[in-house]
């Protein structure tokens, strides 16, 4: 849900009315998890979501709504991390502009390590047992800090993540080392972001970070991304997506879909045909040839967007 909120504030965001057909068509295809952040559009983006799900489900139950809480919400010096203050008062305004009782999923949007792990996990544990949060869940880290976070609380008998939502694409492959087989071991369900690594792997932007998309022109989020071979990687992409005779898109989706121990990719869509090839990667299936082809040219590149 991060492409929908209020265009004014970032330009390729979606308005609610450009908005509604894609989650239509995601409604009915059968996606059941709808994933936002407290700080997309500055909240717009969470509105925006709880008014849509609502338009389109008959019931609270019949969906999971996943939101974050991290980053920046306001200008003062408290409405940020992961404090007490911080997270208490943040699921609160969630709640109200989401328009629910619950959300299915909070997610630590990232690390703070300005506050006590204790702490956090507490307020955390909190939450679950008022009933305002059902499961916790996380988001980008280093493996060695989740695992903190997570026997930090497994020690003091409190809720435990359920989920990691880590960058994970053919582009961007170094959680297989450790924070995938941590997760397995551990029974936590990941949850891959960046899936198309930004349009890379959709071809609307080059190696270069150069495009012809709004978002691409726009956003420079992977300004601080290591130079990698993209180009062999989707060289051999296109290759076997010709040979199916589909989008390079749907063959990167359909190969991560395949990996072990991913639960659900988070897919951010903005035309109703990105959100068509998500649905139809589901149903295809790649030989063990095809998957060795397309993994065959990855080279190891320094983690980014880490601290």
């Amino acid at each position: 849900m991060m492409s929908f909120g209020d265009p004014a504030t970032v330009p390729w965001y979606l308005s609610q009315e450009a908005a509604e057909p894609i989650v239509r068509r995601a409604v009915e295809g059968g996606v059941t998890l709808f994933d936002t952040a407290d700080m997309y559009s500055d909240g717009a983006c969470e509105e925006l979501t709880g008014r849509l799900l609502g338009k389109f489900f008959a019931r609270r139950s019949d969906y999971v709504l996943a939101t974050k809480v991290f980053y920046p919400t306001g200008p003062g010096p408290n409405d940020r991390g992961l404090s007490r203050a911080h997270i208490m008062d943040a699921v609160d305004a969630s709640l109200r502009r989401l328009g629910t009782d619950y959300i299915d999923l909070y997610q630590v949007h990232r690390w703070d390590p300005q506050t006590p792990v204790e702490e956090t996990m507490t307020a955390l544990n909190d939450l679950v047992r008022s009933g305002k949060v059902r499961y916790v869940g996380a988001s980008l880290m280093w493996t060695w800090r989740f695992a903190v976070a997570q026997f930090t609380a497994r020690d003091a008998g409190q809720t435990e993540f359920v989920s990691m939502q880590t960058r994970y694409n053919l582009s961007d492959r170094e959680d297989e080392r450790e924070m995938l087989p941590f997760c397995a071991a551990q029974g936590v369900g990941v949850l891959p972001y960046s899936p198309l690594a930004r349009g890379l792997l959709a071809g609307t932007r080059g190696p270069d970070g150069s495009g012809g998309t709004v978002r691409a022109r726009t956003d420079d989020t992977t300004a601080g991304r290591p130079p990698g071979n993209d180009a062999e990687i989707l060289a051999a992409l296109r290759a076997v997506a010709a040979e199916h005779g589909v989008p390079p898109a749907r063959i990167a989706m359909a190969w991560l879909l395949g990996r072990p121990g991913v639960t659900a990719p988070i897919i951010g869509t903005t035309r109703v045909e990105h959100l068509d090839d998500a649905l139809a990667a589901v149903r295809l299936r790649l030989g063990a040839a095809e998957t060795q082809r397309l993994e065959a040219p990855y080279r190891p590149r320094p983690p980014y967007g880490l601290d």
